[in-house]
Protein backbone atom coordinates (compact mmCIF):
# COMPACT_ATOMS: atom_id res chain seq x y z
CA UNK A 1 0.00 0.00 0.00
CA UNK A 2 1.53 3.33 -0.42
CA UNK A 3 2.18 5.54 1.81
CA UNK A 4 1.12 9.13 2.06
CA UNK A 5 3.56 11.80 2.70
CA UNK A 6 3.75 14.08 5.51
CA UNK A 7 2.86 17.20 2.83
CA UNK A 8 0.05 15.35 1.19
CA UNK A 9 -1.52 14.86 4.22
CA UNK A 10 -1.00 18.10 5.17
CA UNK A 11 -2.33 19.71 2.09
CA UNK A 12 -5.47 17.40 2.09
CA UNK A 13 -6.34 18.10 5.60
CA UNK A 14 -5.80 21.90 5.40
CA UNK A 15 -7.66 22.19 1.98
CA UNK A 16 -10.91 19.45 3.91
CA UNK A 17 -10.93 21.54 6.83
CA UNK A 18 -11.03 25.81 4.65
CA UNK A 19 -13.85 23.63 2.63
CA UNK A 20 -15.89 22.22 5.34
CA UNK A 21 -15.83 25.24 7.65
CA UNK A 22 -14.92 28.46 6.26
CA UNK A 23 -17.35 28.99 4.02
CA UNK A 24 -20.63 28.80 6.10
CA UNK A 25 -19.27 30.23 9.21
CA UNK A 26 -18.19 33.45 6.57
CA UNK A 27 -21.93 33.49 5.50
CA UNK A 28 -23.23 32.99 9.51
CA UNK A 29 -20.98 35.99 10.36
CA UNK A 30 -22.32 37.87 7.28
CA UNK A 31 -25.66 37.77 8.67
CA UNK A 32 -24.35 38.22 11.87
CA UNK A 33 -22.59 41.30 11.09
CA UNK A 34 -25.86 42.41 8.67
CA UNK A 35 -28.06 42.29 11.85
CA UNK A 36 -25.77 43.78 14.14
CA UNK A 37 -25.12 47.36 11.80
CA UNK A 38 -28.12 47.32 9.57
CA UNK A 39 -29.20 50.17 12.14
CA UNK A 40 -27.40 52.30 10.62
CA UNK A 41 -28.68 52.58 7.13
CA UNK A 42 -32.45 51.89 9.07
CA UNK A 43 -31.77 55.15 10.66
CA UNK A 44 -32.22 57.05 7.44
CA UNK A 45 -35.79 56.95 8.34
CA UNK A 46 -36.08 55.63 11.26
CA UNK A 47 -34.97 58.26 13.39
CA UNK A 48 -37.43 60.43 11.57
CA UNK A 49 -40.68 57.87 12.09
CA UNK A 50 -39.94 57.41 15.55
CA UNK A 51 -38.74 60.73 16.44
CA UNK A 52 -35.68 60.00 17.73
CA UNK A 53 -32.74 62.55 18.65
CA UNK A 54 -29.04 62.00 17.09
CA UNK A 55 -27.97 61.40 21.25
CA UNK A 56 -30.89 58.95 21.66
CA UNK A 57 -30.13 57.07 18.59
CA UNK A 58 -26.18 56.86 19.19
CA UNK A 59 -27.24 55.78 23.03
CA UNK A 60 -29.82 52.69 21.94
CA UNK A 61 -27.16 51.82 19.28
CA UNK A 62 -24.57 51.39 21.53
CA UNK A 63 -26.35 49.43 24.16
CA UNK A 64 -26.28 46.75 21.72
CA UNK A 65 -21.93 47.01 22.86
CA UNK A 66 -23.07 47.10 26.74
CA UNK A 67 -25.02 43.73 27.38
CA UNK A 68 -22.51 42.08 24.64
CA UNK A 69 -19.55 42.92 26.92
CA UNK A 70 -21.46 41.75 30.17
CA UNK A 71 -22.57 38.38 27.94
CA UNK A 72 -19.29 37.52 26.15
CA UNK A 73 -16.75 35.67 28.05
CA UNK A 74 -20.51 33.78 30.02
CA UNK A 75 -21.14 33.03 26.27
CA UNK A 76 -17.45 31.65 25.39
CA UNK A 77 -17.03 29.59 28.24
CA UNK A 78 -20.96 28.08 27.54
CA UNK A 79 -19.49 27.52 23.89
CA UNK A 80 -16.48 25.58 25.31
CA UNK A 81 -18.78 23.49 27.94
CA UNK A 82 -21.49 22.56 25.46
CA UNK A 83 -19.78 22.71 22.29
CA UNK A 84 -19.36 24.70 19.53
CA UNK A 85 -22.16 23.02 17.35
CA UNK A 86 -24.73 23.43 19.47
CA UNK A 87 -24.18 26.96 21.03
CA UNK A 88 -22.86 28.44 17.95
CA UNK A 89 -26.95 27.41 17.03
CA UNK A 90 -28.55 28.90 19.94
CA UNK A 91 -26.93 32.40 19.36
CA UNK A 92 -27.79 32.73 15.81
CA UNK A 93 -31.37 31.52 16.43
CA UNK A 94 -32.05 34.13 18.67
CA UNK A 95 -30.17 37.03 17.38
CA UNK A 96 -32.06 35.86 14.30
CA UNK A 97 -35.54 36.40 15.80
CA UNK A 98 -34.54 39.19 17.91
CA UNK A 99 -33.09 41.63 15.16
CA UNK A 100 -36.35 40.85 13.26
CA UNK A 101 -38.19 41.99 16.34
CA UNK A 102 -36.71 45.41 15.48
CA UNK A 103 -39.20 45.87 13.02
CA UNK A 104 -41.80 46.29 15.79
CA UNK A 105 -39.81 48.96 18.16
CA UNK A 106 -42.57 51.87 18.24
CA UNK A 107 -40.41 54.61 19.99
CA UNK A 108 -37.01 55.33 21.99
CA UNK A 109 -37.35 52.87 25.17
CA UNK A 110 -38.53 49.83 23.16
CA UNK A 111 -35.31 50.49 20.89
CA UNK A 112 -33.25 50.85 23.74
CA UNK A 113 -34.77 47.61 24.94
CA UNK A 114 -34.34 45.87 21.45
CA UNK A 115 -30.79 46.73 21.19
CA UNK A 116 -29.62 46.03 24.89
CA UNK A 117 -31.37 42.11 23.92
CA UNK A 118 -29.68 41.66 20.43
CA UNK A 119 -26.53 42.53 22.14
CA UNK A 120 -26.93 39.66 24.46
CA UNK A 121 -28.08 37.13 22.25
CA UNK A 122 -25.67 37.60 19.66
CA UNK A 123 -22.60 37.76 22.70
CA UNK A 124 -20.21 34.88 21.83
CA UNK A 125 -20.38 34.59 18.44
CA UNK A 126 -17.35 36.06 17.06
CA UNK A 127 -15.02 35.23 19.72
CA UNK A 128 -16.35 31.92 19.86
CA UNK A 129 -15.77 31.40 16.14
CA UNK A 130 -11.64 32.18 16.96
CA UNK A 131 -11.51 29.99 19.70
CA UNK A 132 -13.43 27.20 17.62
CA UNK A 133 -11.01 28.01 14.83
CA UNK A 134 -7.85 27.30 17.18
CA UNK A 135 -9.09 23.80 17.52
CA UNK A 136 -8.63 23.18 13.69
CA UNK A 137 -5.74 25.11 12.44
CA UNK A 138 -2.40 24.89 13.48
CA UNK A 139 -0.66 28.31 14.06
CA UNK A 140 1.05 28.52 10.58
CA UNK A 141 -2.49 28.93 9.10
CA UNK A 142 -4.45 31.02 11.33
CA UNK A 143 -3.75 34.64 9.97
CA UNK A 144 -4.86 34.11 6.63
CA UNK A 145 -8.09 31.55 7.92
CA UNK A 146 -8.75 34.62 10.45
CA UNK A 147 -8.66 37.25 7.80
CA UNK A 148 -11.00 34.77 5.38
CA UNK A 149 -13.45 34.25 8.27
CA UNK A 150 -13.55 37.92 8.90
CA UNK A 151 -13.97 38.99 5.53
CA UNK A 152 -17.55 38.40 6.62
CA UNK A 153 -17.18 41.34 8.04
CA UNK A 154 -16.49 44.30 5.27
CA UNK A 155 -18.99 41.92 2.81
CA UNK A 156 -21.82 42.22 4.75
CA UNK A 157 -21.92 45.77 4.49
CA UNK A 158 -21.07 46.06 1.16
CA UNK A 159 -23.63 43.69 0.14
CA UNK A 160 -26.41 44.95 2.57
CA UNK A 161 -25.53 48.65 2.30
CA UNK A 162 -27.18 48.64 -1.49
CA UNK A 163 -29.99 45.83 -0.64
CA UNK A 164 -30.84 48.03 2.92
CA UNK A 165 -31.04 51.28 0.52
CA UNK A 166 -33.33 49.44 -1.87
CA UNK A 167 -35.74 47.97 1.19
CA UNK A 168 -36.09 51.17 2.29
CA UNK A 169 -37.37 52.29 -0.97
CA UNK A 170 -40.31 49.91 0.29
CA UNK A 171 -41.71 52.54 2.35
CA UNK A 172 -45.38 52.17 2.83
CA UNK A 173 -45.63 48.58 1.05
CA UNK A 174 -48.58 46.49 3.29
CA UNK A 175 -48.66 49.37 5.71
CA UNK A 176 -45.11 48.91 7.13
CA UNK A 177 -42.05 51.39 7.15
CA UNK A 178 -39.05 50.75 4.70
CA UNK A 179 -36.71 50.40 7.96
CA UNK A 180 -39.08 47.60 8.94
CA UNK A 181 -38.58 45.80 5.78
CA UNK A 182 -35.36 46.05 6.23
CA UNK A 183 -35.23 44.67 9.92
CA UNK A 184 -37.67 41.83 8.98
CA UNK A 185 -36.19 40.36 5.64
CA UNK A 186 -32.64 41.09 7.01
CA UNK A 187 -33.20 39.19 10.10
CA UNK A 188 -34.43 35.89 9.54
CA UNK A 189 -31.96 34.05 7.55
CA UNK A 190 -29.87 34.36 10.72
CA UNK A 191 -32.23 31.76 12.49
CA UNK A 192 -32.34 29.36 9.40
CA UNK A 193 -28.61 29.14 9.35
CA UNK A 194 -28.76 28.75 13.10
CA UNK A 195 -30.50 25.19 12.66
CA UNK A 196 -27.84 24.07 9.55
CA UNK A 197 -25.29 24.77 12.56
CA UNK A 198 -26.82 21.63 14.35
CA UNK A 199 -26.11 19.36 11.44
CA UNK A 200 -23.31 20.95 9.71
CA UNK A 201 -20.60 21.87 12.48
CA UNK A 202 -17.86 19.53 14.20
CA UNK A 203 -17.45 20.14 17.59
CA UNK A 204 -13.40 18.64 17.24
CA UNK A 205 -11.26 17.34 14.51
CA UNK A 206 -11.50 13.65 16.96
CA UNK A 207 -15.00 13.77 16.16
CA UNK A 208 -14.97 14.59 12.27
CA UNK A 209 -16.38 11.40 10.07
CA UNK A 210 -15.88 13.91 6.90
CA UNK A 211 -11.71 13.44 7.89
CA UNK A 212 -10.09 10.00 7.89
CA UNK A 213 -8.60 7.90 10.78
CA UNK A 214 -5.24 9.23 9.95
CA UNK A 215 -5.93 12.63 9.07
CA UNK A 216 -7.86 13.19 12.53
CA UNK A 217 -4.78 12.07 13.89
CA UNK A 218 -2.28 14.43 12.13
CA UNK A 219 -4.82 17.18 12.69
CA UNK A 220 -4.76 16.59 16.47
CA UNK A 221 -1.10 16.17 16.47
CA UNK A 222 -0.38 19.51 14.48
CA UNK A 223 -3.01 21.45 16.45
CA UNK A 224 -1.47 20.28 20.20
CA UNK A 225 2.25 20.84 18.86
CA UNK A 226 0.96 24.52 17.94
CA UNK A 227 -0.13 25.33 21.99
CA UNK A 228 2.24 27.13 24.06
CA UNK A 229 3.34 24.60 26.67
CA UNK A 230 2.89 25.87 30.40
CA UNK A 231 3.70 23.58 32.58
CA UNK A 232 4.09 26.41 35.24
CA UNK A 233 0.34 27.25 34.78
CA UNK A 234 -1.24 24.53 36.96
CA UNK A 235 -2.76 25.55 39.58
CA UNK A 236 -3.72 28.95 38.38
CA UNK A 237 -6.80 30.07 37.36
CA UNK A 238 -7.79 31.06 34.03
CA UNK A 239 -9.17 34.05 35.24
CA UNK A 240 -5.51 35.22 35.86
CA UNK A 241 -5.33 36.18 32.50
CA UNK A 242 -7.31 39.42 33.39
CA UNK A 243 -4.05 40.47 35.61
CA UNK A 244 -1.79 40.75 33.06
CA UNK A 245 -0.65 43.86 31.28
CA UNK A 246 0.09 42.37 28.33
CA UNK A 247 -3.46 41.30 28.18
CA UNK A 248 -4.90 45.03 28.81
CA UNK A 249 -2.07 45.97 25.97
CA UNK A 250 -4.42 43.80 23.76
CA UNK A 251 -7.81 45.08 24.62
CA UNK A 252 -6.42 48.75 23.72
CA UNK A 253 -4.59 47.52 20.43
CA UNK A 254 -7.78 45.85 19.25
CA UNK A 255 -10.15 49.35 20.72
CA UNK A 256 -8.63 51.12 17.45
CA UNK A 257 -10.04 48.82 14.52
CA UNK A 258 -13.50 48.20 16.96
CA UNK A 259 -13.89 51.61 17.09
CA UNK A 260 -13.65 52.48 13.86
CA UNK A 261 -15.53 49.16 12.41
CA UNK A 262 -18.40 50.54 14.73
CA UNK A 263 -18.48 53.89 14.77
CA UNK A 264 -18.53 53.94 10.82
CA UNK A 265 -21.14 51.45 10.57
CA UNK A 266 -23.51 53.61 12.97
CA UNK A 267 -22.93 57.10 11.71
CA UNK A 268 -21.06 56.54 7.73
CA UNK A 269 -24.35 56.75 6.33
CA UNK A 270 -25.75 59.98 7.78
CA UNK A 271 -22.54 61.40 7.07
CA UNK A 272 -22.40 60.36 3.14
CA UNK A 273 -26.37 61.52 2.96
CA UNK A 274 -25.38 64.83 3.95
CA UNK A 275 -23.65 65.57 0.81
CA UNK A 276 -27.10 64.77 -0.48
CA UNK A 277 -27.61 61.50 -2.01
CA UNK A 278 -31.30 59.54 -1.73
CA UNK A 279 -31.14 56.44 0.53
CA UNK A 280 -30.86 54.32 -2.10
CA UNK A 281 -27.58 56.46 -3.95
CA UNK A 282 -26.46 56.72 0.30
CA UNK A 283 -26.65 52.85 0.20
CA UNK A 284 -24.52 52.14 -2.83
CA UNK A 285 -22.10 54.65 -1.93
CA UNK A 286 -22.05 53.36 1.55
CA UNK A 287 -21.01 49.91 0.38
CA UNK A 288 -17.51 51.22 -1.51
CA UNK A 289 -15.17 51.11 1.32
CA UNK A 290 -16.29 47.81 2.47
CA UNK A 291 -15.83 46.30 -0.79
CA UNK A 292 -12.22 47.83 -0.79
CA UNK A 293 -11.41 46.83 2.78
CA UNK A 294 -12.72 43.04 1.54
CA UNK A 295 -9.92 42.48 -1.04
CA UNK A 296 -7.14 44.97 1.50
CA UNK A 297 -7.83 42.61 4.13
CA UNK A 298 -7.50 38.79 2.41
CA UNK A 299 -4.36 40.02 0.89
CA UNK A 300 -3.01 41.10 4.50
CA UNK A 301 -3.62 38.27 5.76
CA UNK A 302 -1.47 36.16 3.46
CA UNK A 303 1.22 38.88 3.69
CA UNK A 304 1.19 38.64 6.97
CA UNK A 305 1.90 34.72 6.88
CA UNK A 306 3.90 34.88 3.99
CA UNK A 307 6.31 36.88 6.56
CA UNK A 308 5.96 34.92 9.55
CA UNK A 309 5.08 38.93 11.43
CA UNK A 310 2.28 40.18 13.16
CA UNK A 311 3.68 43.04 14.80
CA UNK A 312 3.47 45.61 12.06
CA UNK A 313 1.10 43.74 10.10
CA UNK A 314 -1.09 44.76 13.33
CA UNK A 315 0.15 48.08 14.21
CA UNK A 316 -0.02 49.64 10.56
CA UNK A 317 -3.56 49.47 9.91
CA UNK A 318 -4.03 50.72 13.18
CA UNK A 319 -1.95 54.11 11.85
CA UNK A 320 -3.64 54.47 8.47
CA UNK A 321 -7.20 54.75 10.76
CA UNK A 322 -5.43 57.33 12.79
CA UNK A 323 -4.65 59.36 9.69
CA UNK A 324 -7.34 58.72 7.88
CA UNK A 325 -9.92 60.19 10.58
CA UNK A 326 -7.56 63.01 10.88
CA UNK A 327 -7.52 64.21 7.28
CA UNK A 328 -11.24 63.71 6.57
CA UNK A 329 -11.51 66.71 8.63
CA UNK A 330 -9.85 68.65 6.07
CA UNK A 331 -12.05 68.01 2.84
CA UNK A 332 -15.63 69.11 1.53
CA UNK A 333 -15.27 67.00 -1.44
CA UNK A 334 -17.66 63.51 -1.23
CA UNK A 335 -15.03 61.80 -3.79
CA UNK A 336 -11.76 62.25 -1.33
CA UNK A 337 -14.04 61.83 1.52
CA UNK A 338 -15.18 58.23 0.38
CA UNK A 339 -11.82 57.53 0.12
CA UNK A 340 -10.69 58.29 3.18
CA UNK A 341 -13.00 56.19 5.09
CA UNK A 342 -12.65 53.81 2.91
CA UNK A 343 -8.83 53.77 4.48
CA UNK A 344 -10.22 53.65 7.87
CA UNK A 345 -12.25 50.56 7.03
CA UNK A 346 -9.56 49.22 5.13
CA UNK A 347 -7.28 49.40 8.17
CA UNK A 348 -9.84 48.46 10.60
CA UNK A 349 -10.38 44.85 8.30
CA UNK A 350 -6.98 44.47 7.28
CA UNK A 351 -6.00 44.54 11.23
CA UNK A 352 -8.01 41.03 12.26
CA UNK A 353 -6.22 38.41 11.21
CA UNK A 354 -3.10 39.51 11.61
CA UNK A 355 -3.86 40.65 15.29
CA UNK A 356 -6.19 37.44 16.48
CA UNK A 357 -3.37 35.14 15.43
CA UNK A 358 -1.22 37.18 17.67
CA UNK A 359 -3.10 37.01 20.66
CA UNK A 360 -4.25 33.53 19.79
CA UNK A 361 -0.54 32.95 20.09
CA UNK A 362 -0.06 34.61 23.24
CA UNK A 363 -2.75 33.24 24.83
CA UNK A 364 -2.17 29.94 26.48
CA UNK A 365 -5.05 27.21 26.11
CA UNK A 366 -6.19 27.23 29.56
CA UNK A 367 -6.97 31.01 29.42
CA UNK A 368 -7.72 31.15 25.70
CA UNK A 369 -11.67 30.91 26.13
CA UNK A 370 -11.94 34.02 28.58
CA UNK A 371 -8.61 36.24 26.93
CA UNK A 372 -10.22 36.03 23.27
CA UNK A 373 -13.87 36.70 24.55
CA UNK A 374 -12.37 39.28 27.29
CA UNK A 375 -10.35 41.12 24.36
CA UNK A 376 -13.27 41.44 21.98
CA UNK A 377 -15.75 41.69 24.28
CA UNK A 378 -13.69 44.93 26.51
CA UNK A 379 -12.86 46.01 23.07
CA UNK A 380 -16.60 46.35 21.84
CA UNK A 381 -17.47 48.22 25.02
CA UNK A 382 -15.02 50.92 24.26
CA UNK A 383 -15.20 50.81 20.74
CA UNK A 384 -18.59 50.52 20.45
CA UNK A 385 -20.49 51.30 23.41
CA UNK A 386 -18.27 54.62 24.12
CA UNK A 387 -16.91 55.84 20.66
CA UNK A 388 -20.48 55.56 19.27
CA UNK A 389 -21.83 57.69 21.80
CA UNK A 390 -18.77 60.24 21.72
CA UNK A 391 -19.41 60.53 17.99
CA UNK A 392 -22.77 61.67 18.70
CA UNK A 393 -21.98 63.78 21.57
CA UNK A 394 -19.31 65.51 19.20
CA UNK A 395 -21.51 65.77 16.15
CA UNK A 396 -24.28 67.71 18.25
CA UNK A 397 -21.58 70.20 20.09
CA UNK A 398 -19.80 70.82 16.36
CA UNK A 399 -22.23 69.90 13.71
CA UNK A 400 -19.66 68.30 12.09
CA UNK A 401 -19.44 64.49 10.75
CA UNK A 402 -15.67 64.92 10.40
CA UNK A 403 -14.88 66.64 13.37
CA UNK A 404 -16.65 63.95 15.26
CA UNK A 405 -13.57 61.38 14.14
CA UNK A 406 -10.88 62.83 15.58
CA UNK A 407 -11.11 61.26 19.04
CA UNK A 408 -11.53 58.08 16.94
CA UNK A 409 -7.61 59.22 15.52
CA UNK A 410 -6.32 59.95 18.83
CA UNK A 411 -7.34 55.93 20.02
CA UNK A 412 -5.91 54.86 16.84
CA UNK A 413 -3.10 55.99 17.45
CA UNK A 414 -2.77 54.53 21.03
CA UNK A 415 -4.02 51.47 19.88
CA UNK A 416 -0.74 51.07 17.14
CA UNK A 417 1.51 51.97 20.16
CA UNK A 418 0.24 49.74 22.58
CA UNK A 419 0.52 46.85 20.35
CA UNK A 420 4.41 47.94 19.69
CA UNK A 421 5.54 48.07 23.25
CA UNK A 422 3.53 44.69 23.92
CA UNK A 423 5.54 43.01 20.97
CA UNK A 424 8.45 44.84 21.99
CA UNK A 425 8.60 43.35 25.63
CA UNK A 426 7.38 39.72 24.47
CA UNK A 427 10.63 39.25 22.61
CA UNK A 428 12.58 41.04 25.13
CA UNK A 429 10.99 38.43 27.04
CA UNK A 430 12.18 35.52 24.76
CA UNK A 431 15.16 36.85 24.66
CA UNK A 432 15.73 36.53 28.79
CA UNK A 433 13.52 33.23 28.85
CA UNK A 434 11.06 35.28 30.54
CA UNK A 435 7.48 33.70 30.41
CA UNK A 436 4.88 35.25 31.98
CA UNK A 437 2.00 33.34 34.11
CA UNK A 438 -0.63 33.81 31.22
CA UNK A 439 1.07 34.83 28.01
CA UNK A 440 3.72 33.54 25.46
CA UNK A 441 4.24 34.30 21.97
CA UNK A 442 6.47 35.71 19.12
CA UNK A 443 5.56 39.06 17.61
Amino acid sequence: MAVTSASDIERTVMSKVRWRLLPFLVVCYLFALIDRTNVGMASLQMTEDLGLTKAQFGFGASLFFISYFLVEVPSNLALEKFGARRWIARIMISWGLISAGMAFVQGATSFYILRLVLGAAEAGFFPGIILYLTYWLPPAYRARVLSLFAIGIPVASFISSPISGALLTMDGTLGLHGWQWLFLIEGLPASLLGLVCLWWLTDRPGQARWLSAEQRTWLEEQVAAGRPSRPQEEGHSKWQILRSPQFWGLVLACCGASASGSVLAVWQPQFLKSFGLSDFHTGLVNSIPYGVATIAMVFWGYSSDRFHERRWHTAIPLLLIAASAVLVSFSSSLAVVVLLLTCSLVGAYCFKGPFWSLASGWLSPRSAAIGIAAINATANLIGGGIMVNLYAWVHEATGSYAIALMPLALLALASALSILVIARQARQAARQHVVSPTMTGNA
